[in-house]
């Protein structure tokens, strides 16, 4: 009898566990499958507005460009020269009048807008055109204060494909007329890596949307100075 009970008691534990891992396993599925959607969602936004060729890009009278770090792991970071490269290409182009460079300078040893600035000028964009939007600390940042403190509503977003699209998605819920110019991709273990935390990142979108979250800053109003229109 006591070997009926020993017996009974295993099984009973037994097929708790598994019915509790079971449905741990199908919560972890569920979630996947809505981020994955919501990535989907996201990513519609951005259909027929992202461009990788410059003769298809619509002119726009400014960009903003998105910032990240110049230098990582003590080399230059490919995504950051990929979106100068990008810049260079639609200002020498014509498509633009004026570029925002909007990134982080929340220490003073670190500055994206600056690191921009110089690298754009470096490479023949003249200073004057370009204003610095140091406030940028997050996509929702830079793509809200691109209005309410540039006066932009009407650009051109540059960055990768997978963050123009995320770019887009925001400005279009802020009803922005915004297209993106898609820099050149970096296809590396990096690349992955970040187009994994992507899925994340426009679940947080999703979310910032829903929950009407705010820039860290606004403050007051400053002018972008536009060249006369060179338009091609």
């Amino acid at each position: 009898m006591e070997i009926k009970k020993v017996v009974y008691k295993y099984l009973k534990n037994h097929f708790l566990r598994k019915r509790t891992i079971a449905l741990f396993a199908g919560l972890i599925l569920c979630l996947v499958v809505f981020s994955l959607a919501v990535d989907a969602y996201v990513g519609s936004f951005s259909d027929n507005k992202m461009f990788s060729d410059i003769n298809d890009v619509p002119h726009c009278r400014a960009a903003l460009v998105l910032g990240c770090v110049r230098i990582y792991d003590g080399h230059v970071n490919l995504f950051y020269l990929h979106r100068i490269n990008a810049a260079v290409a639609l200002w020498n182009s014509g498509k633009i009048d004026a570029i925002l460079v909007s990134g982080d300078n929340s220490r003073e040893d670190y500055d994206e807008p600056t690191s921009m600035k110089e690298d754009l000028v470096a490479r023949g964009v003249p200073a004057e055109y370009i204003t610095l939007d140091y406030a940028g600390f997050r996509t929702l940042d830079s793509i809200v204060r691109a209005e309410k403190v540039f006066n932009l509503n009407d650009y051109i977003v540059v960055s990768q494909p997978f963050h123009c699209s995320r770019a887009i998605y925001l400005a279009s819920r802020y009803d922005q007329n915004v297209f993106g110019y898609c820099a050149r991709d970096v296809k590396s273990a990096a690349g992955l890596k970040m187009r994994l935390r992507e899925v994340l990142a426009r679940n947080k979108a999703l979310l910032d949307i829903l929950t009407n979250k705010n820039p860290k800053y606004l403050g007051k109003q400053e002018i972008v100075t536009y060249r006369a229109s060179n338009r091609i």
